[in-house]
């Protein structure tokens, strides 16, 4: 009895993480509240990471597992960020003629973020690292225009309410979502120092961002993961040793 109720917390997590995708979709489309929304991109990333952590630190591993994680996925971190982007180009200057249809390249990020679990589940080099953004860290990023929004900085709403730079953000991080680019995983499968040097770097350097800017440091935390990932895949290459696997 007691192993079959651990076999379903994995699951009964993945679902709070599809439920709070829905109830953001909900404060985006009928309640114009995007901060709100915002909050629920981030609630989902803690059930997504804590359905993980479940499924390893009970071994309750399952195919029905993995493809549900994959479709809660889409929701939290494809469709409703899509719901948000799609409200933050409604509420920069319109251009006539043009914006009627520009508006509309939000939805490529649910297409996108698709594409990219789609490969990640069939994708047997990402068991350690990722290949591409992960999608969490897309919606995370894309969650936090409304609330750098809400506090009034300055510097940014000039870029989160111009069109053009938000459908060229749109573009550039669908291909992130995709393309090739070997990036680090969170996990820490010990607390080896040297060997999870960049991992504890990128964790030091979040928490003081977020202490002095506040959500206004997570677009500077998602360009230092990407900037980590690629030197530590390059300094890996550098002392790999020829003819060792």
């Amino acid at each position: 009895m007691r192993n079959r109720v651990q076999k379903h917390v994995p699951n009964a997590i993945t679902c709070a993480n599809l439920f709070s995708g829905c109830v953001g979709i909900v404060f985006v489309a009928f309640q114009d509240n995007l901060v709100f929304a915002a909050y629920c991109i981030f609630l989902a990333a803690i059930f997504d990471f804590f359905d993980g952590l479940a499924s390893r630190v009970l071994k309750a591993f399952s195919l029905i597992g993995k493809d549900l994680d994959s479709l809660a996925d889409v929701v939290s971190f494809g469709v409703l960020p899509s719901f948000i982007m799609y409200r933050l180009f409604l509420q920069a200057p319109q251009i006539e003629g043009v914006s009627t249809y520009l508006n509309y390249i939000a939805f490529l990020i649910p297409v996108f973020s698709a594409l990219r679990l789609a490969k990640f589940n069939n994708d047997e080099r990402q068991t350690d690292s990722f290949i591409g953004l992960p999608t969490p860290a897309n919606a995370i990023l894309i969650g936090s225009f409304p609330l750098i929004l809400k506090d009034q900085y300055t510097f940014f709403t000039q870029f989160i309410l111009n069109p053009f730079f938000l459908a060229f953000f749109v573009l550039i991080m669908c291909t992130m979502l995709v393309i090739e680019l070997p990036l680090m995983s969170l996990k820490f499968k010990n607390r080896d120092v040297q060997r999870n040097i960049y991992r504890y770097l990128l964790l030091l350097f979040s928490a003081i961002l977020i202490l002095f800017f506040k959500f206004a440091a997570i677009p500077a935390i998602i360009v230092m993961y990407i900037a980590l990932s690629i030197i530590q895949i390059r300094f890996a290459k550098q002392y790999e040793i020829p003819g060792r696997n």
